[in-house]
């Protein structure tokens, strides 16, 4: 089984301000709701630097700015559909 996507979000107090606090809550319900527990890993970091396009994530290591909810569950479900996804017969 493949390692599960790394997602991580800025948890630095501009991108608090401008709304990973919410995000993180959301995010966690939508892993919750798709049964993605064993698929995602979700973790916070302190302040990526890169305050004026935020709220930031990192999905396995590669940037995402300004996303919002729908977005990034939308782009989580895509990427675990993807051959080669998290919990697909293909590893990394």
């Amino acid at each position: 089984m493949a390692e599960p996507l790394e997602v991580t979000l800025c948890m630095g107090s501009s991108c608090f301000a401008r709304g990973n606090n919410l995000l993180l809550a959301d995010l966690e319900d939508v892993i919750a709701r798709n049964a993605w527990r064993d698929r995602v890993r979700l973790a916070g970091c302190r302040c990526l630097n890169l305050c004026g396009g935020g709220p930031n994530l990192k999905i396995d290591g590669r940037l995402r700015q300004n996303l919002d909810i729908a977005a990034v569950g939308e782009l989580l479900g895509g990427l675990l559909a993807a051959p080669g996804a998290a919990g697909s017969e293909r590893t990394r």
